[in-house]
């Protein structure tokens, strides 16, 4: 959590299974991904992606009907990556 607070990131968010993921501007990336490997941490993923402000809950039915409409949107073709701010419950 040091490395990435004193190389500028926003915020660190340990998750249940025991991974970190480590929040940055996209103009401090590049410094934060390189303070990890100058301390020898090797992140298992490093990239800059859209990531929701807020997140909304879904359940039952309409999380149903958003794992169809995010499986069409990612079926198509033209279509590289899909964001949103759903969260789905089973």
């Amino acid at each position: 959590m040091e490395i990435a607070l004193d190389a500028g990131a926003e915020d660190v968010i340990s998750n249940p299974d025991g991974s970190v993921e480590v929040i940055a501007a996209v103009a401090d990336f590049p410094g934060v991904e390189l303070a990890f490997r100058k301390a020898a941490v090797a992140p298992e993923v490093a990239e800059v992606t859209m990531k929701a402000l807020n997140e909304v809950v879904l359940s039952g039915d309409e999380a149903q009907r958003m794992q169809r409409l995010l499986d069409a949107l990612e079926a198509l073709d033209d279509v590289q990556d899909v964001y949103t701010s759903a969260v789905l419950e089973e």
